[in-house]
């Protein structure tokens, strides 16, 4: 008697309404996450520099005190975020996903928009730790939920797969926001309104540069969250969980299960492959604005951007801007083109995932296909092509090759590579660690891998880089050389230490397993 076909082999339903509207509200959600996330590596610099009141070239003690405090902020929101990201998802066993979803929107959204009225690191660092915090909670919680909307095993690889490609919209998003707010301070400073503090908040003190393009880019972030905010709360909770909730057969989450029997391996292997793919991008990718300083071409565009200022300044009767802060809006507007080139080879590798996922069974198969060039691609683009000792980088003509506004050179392309093989891996995980936990741990399990490994150790690689460049006998004659070493030192690392483990990474089974 020949044998039912498996439900993967039955064709998926037609999509419904309300899970369009479900699909469409993630892939806004994950493009939010990563908006917020990623653009400290746009924001971070020129905020530190204004917080701790740094005006001209720094000073060996104004740099050391820079570096403190970027490792400062890259690092203690992300332990922070990651612990509580680790509760959060025992949470999302224990009460649900939709409840943990909703309150992380609102604590992200509020927290990002306040950060935009610091006046000092310390403030600064508080209001990340709080958006860091949500975006933890809001991943665990929206990958589990996904995953139980969509029973059918294709379909839900496909609304995993593609719902999180659109995290690298939010990236390629922020990029080009800040590229316009630096871009319209630079022409005419006066077309956006001056941030002030509110009065009744005056005990915080007040604010040094009100049209700081950094400012008005963490406070755009809240206009994404608005339709989650609106729509979020009223999207139905998983079904399968709540039928278990109902029945009172759904069993207690816990810590300890996660290290029991054959769920030991595949906790400490997921757990160490996800904060290897972080450390990368953290410790090497979101290193890329710094790395950029070192240009060739830097010193003439700054020149031709305060001969301008100058210019215009004399012919509508103002006192131009200082050549500092001339030279700062372009070092920022350099460092964004870049950033959206690695974001769009993010977006593509995101995608690649999404199909190849449906396409490859073995999950060990599907990650080295990003993993293995990855591992020779990524260090060669550090150290070859984005930096080498007395600054003697590739070029770049930001006037001249352009695909639509994107500049194309040997840097970009480098960009665009390293984020490709990289982002391309953070989707694979939201589609894998849904399938070899059940139920009951399936938000327990993410948060570990996602939290721990992810945020708790894989963003400390950035705290990690600037360690590296402070130190005195570490390679390079420039700074932004430094940061090229470092960014190669820890791509090769940590890419060798993640294909290795790749060997050791267990097979989901067909089926979900919801016990």
């Amino acid at each position: 008697m020949a044998s039912s076909p498996s439900s993967a082999d039955q064709p998926a339903p037609a999509l419904t309404l309300t899970q369009w509207l479900i699909v469409i509200i993630a892939a806004i959600g994950f493009a939010f996450d990563i908006y917020e996330l990623l653009m400290l590596q746009l924001i971070g610099q020129p905020a530190l520099r204004e917080l701790l009141n740094i005006t001209g070239p720094p000073t060996p003690e104004q740099r050391e005190l820079l570096l403190h405090w970027r490792a400062m902020i890259f690092y203690i929101p992300a332990i922070i975020g990651g612990a509580i990201g680790l509760i959060g998802g025992y949470l999302t066993d224990k009460y649900g996903r939709r409840r943990v979803l909703t309150f992380s929107i609102l604590l992200y959204a509020f927290s990002a928009f306040g950060a935009g009225f610091s006046t000092s690191p310390q403030m600064f660092l508080v209001l990340r730790t709080l958006t860091f915090i949500g975006v933890c909670l809001e991943f665990v919680a929206a990958v589990a939920w996904l995953a139980e909307l969509f029973p059918h095993p294709r379909q839900r690889e496909k609304v995993l797969g593609y719902t999180q490609a659109f995290s690298s919209f939010g990236g390629l998003l922020v990029a080009i926001a800040f590229g316009w707010i630096v871009s319209t301070v630079e022409r005419a400073p006066d077309t956006l309104p001056t941030i002030a503090m509110p009065g009744f908040l005056d005990f915080f003190g007040t604010i040094a540069n009100g049209q700081a393009p950094w400012r008005y880019t963490l406070m755009s972030g809240v206009i994404p969250a608005i339709p989650l905010i609106l729509i979020r709360p009223f999207l139905p909770e998983s079904p399968a969980w709540q039928a278990k909730k109902d029945a009172g057969t759904l069993k207690r989450p816990s810590f300890a299960q996660l290290f029991q029997g054959s769920l030991r391996r595949t906790t400490i292997v997921t757990t160490l492959m996800v904060a290897c793919g972080y450390g990368v991008a953290f410790g090497a990718i979101q290193q890329i604005p710094e790395i950029v300083k070192g240009l060739k071409e830097l010193p003439e565009l700054k020149a031709e951007a305060i001969k301008r200022e100058v210019a215009t300044a004399a012919e509508q009767g103002k006192k131009a801007r200082s050549p500092n802060e001339m030279s700062q809006l372009i070092e920022q507007k350099v460092g964004q083109e870049h950033t959206k080139m690695q974001e769009i080879g993010g977006l593509i590798g995101r995608f690649l995932l999404a199909i190849l996922a449906v396409r490859i069974v073995s999950r060990q198969k599907l990650i080295r296909l990003f993993q293995i060039p990855g591992i020779f691609i990524v260090p060669l683009i550090f150290y070859f092509m984005l930096g080498v000792e007395n600054q003697t980088f590739a070029t770049i003509n930001l006037e001249s090759i352009y695909l639509g506004k994107f500049p194309i050179s040997i840097v970009t392309i480098g960009c665009f590579l390293a984020g490709l093989f990289t982002v391309a891996q953070f989707s694979f995980w939201g589609n894998y660690l849904p399938r070899v936990y059940p139920m009951h741990l399936r938000g327990t399990g993410e948060s570990v891998a996602a939290n721990v490994g992810g945020r708790m150790i894989g963003t400390g690689f950035a705290a990690v880089s600037a360690m590296l460049v402070a130190s005195p006998w570490f390679p390079g004659g420039s700074e932004p050389a430094k940061f090229a070493y470092a960014a190669a030192m820890i791509a090769l690392l940590l890419y060798g230490i993640g294909l290795t483990l790749s060997f050791f990474l267990p097979e989901p089974t067909e089926e979900m397993n919801d016990e």
